[in-house]
């Protein structure tokens, strides 16, 4: 496989770049000039490069199915953390599962992108890496260290809960209902009603970009510099529909308890909305937001590193969602 040609920045997909923009060295980078190609081949394709990879693997501790490794900055080059070196960035190759999973760090990146771009929602920096072979990674900043280093205490929605393997089974992130966040937040949150309109925003966004698999622990507290909490930028955001065959929302009762879930969808985000505490003029300021981006939208899908395939088929669920969103 040969590097790609690049037109666009690979974190910002603004046009007219053949590496990293400014903007994105300054957001992603500590405004180092790195270059986007790794000092490694991709996982799986070198003896000597899998080594690292798979000591590196040992000594990651972040859950999830895809594999992820520990990057750290040091001058102006990433690399692979060594035994007791504290990784400052999260690398995501192409996984091994799915289908299509050579476009899923583009649909990652290009989803993350859209939060921030087009909706204005917080989310951990991020930007597309390539292997010296050619194939893509996605690479995330992690934001639970703050500007002195120091570790910040973040909890996801599934420990809140109190929910591990052992106490509710393989399956216990997927349980509940997206009520049961906001009912958590509100115990743990100070700022609950400003945290509360966030996260509805994300759920609406996960909707509109068909992302199937936002589950308890896609979701998180973060300490801030108070020592209180509120609600982390978000992460792992994807159209996971073209990845696996999964349904409208991850968990398994839905958005709301079955005895609510009534009615057209943006009839049931603003039963939500009621429940939750926000008024019907925030809710339908979100709504309206989440409905008048589409240029923008388009524009960083046409920008992004999908294959025209792909972006066709990012494009139509996108479509296809809005719709049901105007009903």
């Amino acid at each position: 496989m040969n590097l790609p040609e690049i037109k666009y920045c690979p974190g910002t997909l603004a046009p007219d770049h053949s590496t990293y923009s400014t903007t994105c060295l300054k957001r992603v980078f500590e405004g180092k000039k790195v270059s986007h190609i790794l000092a490694y081949d991709s996982p799986t394709s070198d003896t000597e490069t899998d080594e690292l990879f798979d000591e590196n693997r040992k000594r990651m501790c972040i859950s999830g199915v895809q594999e992820k490794f520990s990057v750290l900055l040091k001058k102006n080059k990433l690399r692979l953390t060594a035994e007791g070196e504290q990784g400052e960035y999260i690398l995501k190759p192409i996984p091994a599962a799915g289908r299509m999973p050579e476009q899923m760090p583009a649909n990652e990146h290009l989803t993350m992108q859209i939060a921030r771009q087009a909706y204005n929602i917080e989310t951990a920096e991020n930007a597309l890496i390539f292997f010296q072979n050619g194939q893509q990674a996605y690479i995330t900043k992690r934001f639970d260290f703050g500007p002195d280093g120091k570790k910040l205490a973040q909890d996801d929605f599934a420990s809140l809960a109190g929910r591990t393997p052992q106490t509710h089974g393989e399956h216990y992130k997927y349980l509940g209902t997206y009520l049961d966040l906001f009912e958590l937040m509100e115990k743990y949150v100070p700022a609950y009603k400003v945290e509360a309109l966030k996260l509805l925003k994300i759920l609406m966004f996960n909707y509109l970009f068909s992302n199937g698999d936002a589950h308890f622990k896609n979701f998180s507290l973060l300490e801030t510099p108070m020592g209180d909490y509120r609600l982390s930028p978000g992460y792992d955001l994807l159209n996971s529909r073209i990845h696996i065959k999964d349904k409208d929302f991850a968990l398994d009762d839905g958005l709301l308890p079955r005895n609510k879930a009534i009615g057209k969808i943006s009839q049931q985000f603003s039963l939500l909305a009621e429940m939750v505490g926000i008024s019907k003029k925030a809710f339908e300021g979100i709504l309206n937001s989440m409905l008048g981006q589409a240029d923008k939208v388009e524009k960083l899908i046409h920008a992004s590193f999908l294959d025209e395939k792909t972006k066709r088929n990012y494009l139509q669920a996108y479509q296809g969602r809005m719709k049901q969103l105007l009903k």
